[in-house]
């Protein structure tokens, strides 16, 4: 199913876009409305060069997309927003999140996910009309 450099599998390409624990936090920053370097960087303590590289990688991937901004007196710099594909990893996010609640509780960190009108929601597998699968009626198999 894999090659060595993981091309065939889409599973592997996307570890390797976004499988590093700093990845994933900067992606959750996003979604909770970080744009600038300096609020990622204060927001998870990383150092400077890491996030520097995250934000690089995310935006070669096509997951973030850079976005000039000027402060009064600054300089230029970039801002950065999710691009949809980027978007479309808050249901990964949320699932990952949901997981961990699940089988590595803690007290309540991170982010909660709501819908508009406030009411928690839940990742859930699907079928092709809508019905709702129990986890342990989905099975795994090769494509």
């Amino acid at each position: 199913m894999t090659e060595p450099d993981g091309s065939t599998c889409s599973l592997a390409r996307a570890v390797d876009v976004v499988g590093e624990r700093w990845t994933l936090l900067v992606l959750r920053e996003a979604f909770v409305g970080a744009t600038r370097f300096s609020e990622f960087r204060a927001r998870l303590g990383i150092a400077s060069d890491v996030l520097a590289a995250r934000l690089a990688k995310l935006v070669d991937a096509g997951l973030l997309a850079r976005q000039g901004y000027r402060e009064p007196g600054q300089r230029p710099r970039d801002g950065y927003r999710l691009t949809e594909a980027g978007r479309r990893l808050n249901l990964v996010l949320c699932a990952l999140q949901q997981w961990g609640d699940e089988h590595l509780p803690r007290t309540a960190t991170g982010v909660a996910y709501r819908s508009v009108d406030g009411r928690p929601v839940r990742v859930r597998f699907v079928d092709d009309e809508g019905a709702v699968v129990p986890d342990d009626d989905v099975r795994s198999e090769p494509a």
